[in-house]
């Protein structure tokens, strides 16, 4: 299927106007902005979850940390053509409550799971993950690998990636303490309501780039959900429990993980590293790629690919992002049940 480059400029409909946003920490909740989606009861906290197009399978979408639901609207209207998608927030982002702690994946992925449910969602799905939401959208197919028919992970974050902290790069794996992960569950306690911050970055009044490509309207969302004290609370937590995961996958065989399922990795083409690390770029950039193909190597039918953009693609090559799923969803249609 061809895909017209006026398409993607599809979204401002969809948008809605704002009446202005707070500037300070203790008035951002004020002004808040109507829902693109529906607000779905999980036990006395919601999430929004955006969908939209009709077809099967239905994809749909995981973030990375900083980004919403919205931040996918070139993909979300190209791929509308074609099957039914949804976009959503994880709990504590943009317009979906906190929900219950610790944030693990497998809390992420169980209300998930029951507000796709509570909405009549059919699966099984293929799911997209960005960046952090790699590493959900997999652990998800290997909890629920049922209601999986495919994957596609945007330069996916993985046991092998680092950060860099005072000049130093360091494996996600290494911030694992060996903590059991606990069972999810959907009842939300009133101790685990956000916790107070004592500051907060500054509201933004314009969006970085590469999000400065998306409708004016959506940079208005980007920046009022940024500016909501609940999602840093949320990524503070999501970012202490994500390691015990990588830590385990680390250390036990991935290859071939997630079965015979319809998968492509797609990866950017260049890291972008500087030699002012305790690694050398060039190692950086070798392990880089060896993470990419192996997450590609969690199925038998992976695929990696490389994509001249930066990390972002959602915004930078959304027509490339939409290609990929429609591969995945043109096999996964193919595929027995």
């Amino acid at each position: 299927m061809a895909f017209s480059k006026s398409a993607l400029c599809f979204l401002a409909m969809s948008a809605v106007a704002l009446n202005g946003y707070a500037s300070h920490a203790d008035s951002r909740q004020d002004s808040v902005p109507k829902p693109l989606g529906q607000m779905v009861d999980l036990d006395g906290h919601r999430l929004h979850v955006n969908c939209s197009g009709h077809g099967s399978p239905t994809v749909v979408i995981e973030n990375g940390f900083d980004e919403y639901s919205f931040d996918w609207i070139f993909v979300q209207s190209q791929v509308a053509q074609f099957t039914r998608v949804c976009t959503y927030d994880r709990a504590g982002y943009a317009w979906s409550e906190p929900g219950p702690k610790p944030r693990t994946f497998a809390q992420i992925n169980l209300e998930l799971r029951d507000a796709l449910a509570k909405l009549g969602e059919n699966s099984p799905f293929v799911l997209v993950g960005h960046s952090f939401g790699g590493p959900a959208v997999r652990n998800f197919a290997l909890t629920y690998p049922k209601l999986v028919a495919g994957i596609v992970f945007v330069d996916a974050a993985s046991e092998e990636q680092r950060y860099t902290m005072q000049n130093k790069a360091i494996r996600l794996r290494d911030g694992a303490t060996g903590k059991a992960i606990p069972e999810p569950r959907e009842k939300m306690l009133a101790s685990e309501q956000p916790k107070s911050l004592a500051s907060l970055p500054p509201a933004a009044t314009t969006v970085d780039a590469p999000f400065d490509r998306l409708p004016a309207e959506i940079q208005k969302l980007h920046m009022w959900a940024d500016s909501q004290p609940a999602m840093y609370d949320a990524e503070e937590n999501e970012r202490t429990w994500s390691p015990e995961y990588f830590k385990h996958w680390y250390e036990m065989p991935q290859a071939g993980s997630l079965g015979s399922i319809p998968l492509i990795a797609l990866m950017r083409a260049e890291g972008g590293y500087r030699n002012n690390l305790d690694v050398s770029a060039a190692q950086l950039e070798t392990e880089r790629k060896q993470a990419h193909a192996h997450l590609a190597a969690l199925s038998t039918r992976g695929k990696l690919q490389v994509v001249h953009s930066g990390h972002n693609m959602q915004v930078e090559a959304p027509v490339t992002v939409s290609e990929a799923i429609q591969h995945v969803i043109t096999v996964a249609r193919k595929r027995p049940n």
